[in-house]
């Protein structure tokens, strides 16, 4: 199903809630997401300190393009940093992460699935 359609709005608006796995160094601003929940756009914040190793690697069977706005996360798998102005695009299945930030990391996301 398609996400619903909005004009400008500040994303302020919406709140930041923790993301699945439960830890509240890691929070979610869902922007927009279809009535299924099954795609979204969102601003993911890991704070300063956050780990989502208890989560695993991760995989999808979504697309997902990333775009980090500011800060920087270490990808433990790869023992690789990633830092603003860098920005990912993960086709469904494709293992990323689990993530740690020192410093904390603010990223855009959009998950979306190809016909």
């Amino acid at each position: 199903m398609a996400k619903p359609e909005y004009e400008f709005f500040p994303v302020t608006d919406v709140q930041y809630t923790v993301c699945p796995g439960g830890d509240p160094k890691i929070t979610e601003r869902i922007l927009s997401r279809d009535p299924d929940g099954n795609v979204a756009t969102r601003i993911l914040r890991y704070e300063a300190g956050a780990d989502s190793s208890p989560m695993g690697v991760q995989k999808h069977d979504f697309w997902e393009e990333v775009y980090i706005l500011e800060g920087s996360f270490v990808d433990l798998t790869l023992d690789q940093t990633f830092s603003a102005g860098e920005y990912a695009c993960r086709p469904p299945g494709m293992p990323h992460g689990p993530w740690r930030t020192d410093e904390g990391v603010l990223t855009f996301e959009v998950r979306y699935r190809s016909a």
